[in-house]
Order: structure tokens, then C-alpha cells, then sequence
């Protein structure tokens, strides 16, 4: 289930939720909060499991430590797994509204779409993985129905980040050319800049400066050494930066919505990710 991953996956709904100005209002109630993370986790969760499910016969070749192949976990429980962890997170979101009930399922079904499909295309796969990511976001945003109107578009910046995460992810196993590396670089700094320009509009750029400085420090970071020497071990140490970072950029978002205390909450959430991806697999 990669558990490091799933707390990326909450920052992203709590991020939407506080772009959505929900922690703003006068009275906000916690189920809802409650019900959107849990829709996610089910998610995000029944994703990565049913990847595992698709590629088990390609992991006995590559990744034999996975624990389907090395025989811990049965395809069949595998599949028991997947499935009702991606119920649970349609259900939940439903249990909330009909809107982030579409939303959840439809980030369920480019999830299969990608395990099954999507990631075999050199394109496709980062576009399919990207959508997951940026309807993620647009998940906690749905908590107040009328603010998708307003910042649906948000959704295209995960969408863009993940896409160059998943794009590197392709090197990971047999090394990867600089090209793709380059690009990926070219893709964070658009990633940067949308962040920025947000951050100005809302006239909260002093208070997202730190989050959007940290979460570029910790992405190039790794990626620069990949690029130097483009082998599996360095582009899978600039892929598990890429995607734990995400809480970073979450926090941004919050910041940027004026909402300081919700940002400093979710950066929290960083320790937690790290320590998690030092006992499970990120990527």
C-alpha cells in the first residue's frame, strides 16, 4: 500500500480543503475532513495494490522482494485488498456529497487505468498518474462544491508534478537518458512558477515563500545528482524525493490560501512520510 505515499495523498486532499477556504469559515465540521482523508487513503491505497496485482509477473523477474512474488501475500488476498480499499474510498467521499463520490471514482478508475494500461506508454502512463494526482487535489477542494468553480484549474499543477515524477520513475530500473531527466527539471520549475504566481494572486506569497523553497531544495536536490550519473539508484532516490516533496508543495498551497496553522500541519506530516518510507517501498 506504500504507506510513506498515502500521507502524500492526505496532504493533497487537506491542501484542496484548505484552498477551498473551508478552514475559514465560521463553524467547519471534522467529518467531513474525516471522510475525504479516508476516501483518499482507500484510494490511493487500492491503487498501488492493484499495481503490484497487474505486474506480479514482471516483478518475479525485476523486483522479486515485492511481497507478492516473494509469496507473503497471495495474488488472490492482493486482489481481496485492492478492492476494498478502492470501495472504501468511493464510499466514503460519497457518504459526504454525490460530487466528491464522482470525483473519488473516477480517481479510481484512471488508477486502474494506469495500472493496467497507462503505464506501458511512455506519455500516456505520467498523464494517466497525473490526473490521479491533480483530481486528488480537486477531491478536497469539493468540500465546498462552489470553489471548484473557482480554482478547478489548480488540478493541472499536480497534474504537471506527477507527470514529471512518473516520467523519471521510467529510468528507474535500468537507468534512464538525461533528456528525460532535463525535461523533468524543466517540468519542476513550471511547478515552481505556477506555485509562485498562485501564491501572488492570493497576496500570500511571504507566508508559501518557505514551503515552495524547501520543496524545491528537496526535489533538485536528488534529481541534479541523477542527472550527473543517471543510473536506477539515482533516479530512484530523485523519484521517492519527488514524491514525498508533495507535502511540501501541499503546504504551499495552503499557505497561499491564508491558512498558516492548516500549512504548518501539513509540513508536519513530512517526519511521518520519512520515517515511513525508511521501513516501506516508496516507489
Amino acid at each position: 500500500m506504500r504507506p510513506a505515499n498515502i500521507v502524500t495523498s492526505v496532504a493533497d486532499v487537506l491542501a484542496g480543503i484548505a484552498v477551498s477556504g473551508y478552514f475559514l469559515t465560521e463553524s467547519p465540521q471534522i467529518i467531513p475532513v474525516l471522510l475525504l482523508c479516508l476516501s483518499t487513503i482507500g484510494l490511493y491505497g487500492g491503487g498501488i495494490v492493484f499495481n503490484d496485482v497487474f505486474d506480479v509477473d514482471l516483478d518475479r523477474m525485476e523486483r522479486p522482494e515485492r511481497a507478492i512474488p516473494r509469496g507473503e501475500v497471495s495474488l488472490q488476498e492482493a486482489i481481496l485488498l485492492g478492492g476494498a480499499l478502492l470501495i472504501l474510498g468511493v464510499f466514503a467521499a460519497l457518504a459526504f456529497s454525490v460530487l466528491s463520490g464522482l470525483i473519488a471514482f473516477l480517481i479510481a478508475v484512471f488508477a486502474l487505468m494506469y495500472d493496467k494500461f497507462g503505464k506501458h506508454h511512455a506519455f500516456l502512463g505520467p498523464l494517466n498518474m497525473g490526473i490521479c494526482r491533480g483530481l486528488n487535489l480537486l477531491l478536497g477542494i469539493s468540500i465546498i462544491s462552489s470553489s471548484l468553480q473557482n480554482f478547478y484549474f489548480l488540478g493541472l499543477i499536480p497534474l504537471i508534478y506527477i507527470f514529471s515524477i512518473t516520467m523519471i520513475s521510467q529510468g528507474e530500473v535500468h537507468g534512464s537518458n538525461r533528456n528525460k531527466l532535463y525535461l523533468g527539471a524543466f517540468l519542476y520549475l513550471i511547478v515552481i512558477g505556477a506555485l509562485l504566481y498562485h501564491s501572488w494572486k492570493q497576496e500570500e506569497l511571504m507566508l508559501s515563500g518557505l514551503f515552495i523553497v524547501l520543496f524545491a531544495f528537496m526535489i533538485y536536490r536528488p534529481l541534479f545528482t541523477a542527472i550527473r550519473e543517471p543510473v536506477g539508484k539515482n533516479i530512484g532516490k530523485a523519484v521517492k524525493a519527488g514524491v514525498i516533496s508533495l507535502i511540501l508543495m501541499d503546504a504551499a498551497w495552503a499557505a497561499a490560501s491564508g491558512f498558516l496553522i492548516g500549512a504548518c500541519l501539513i509540513a508536519a506530516l513530512l517526519p511521518l512520510s520519512l520515517l515511513l518510507a525508511k521501513r516501506f517501498a516508496v516507489t
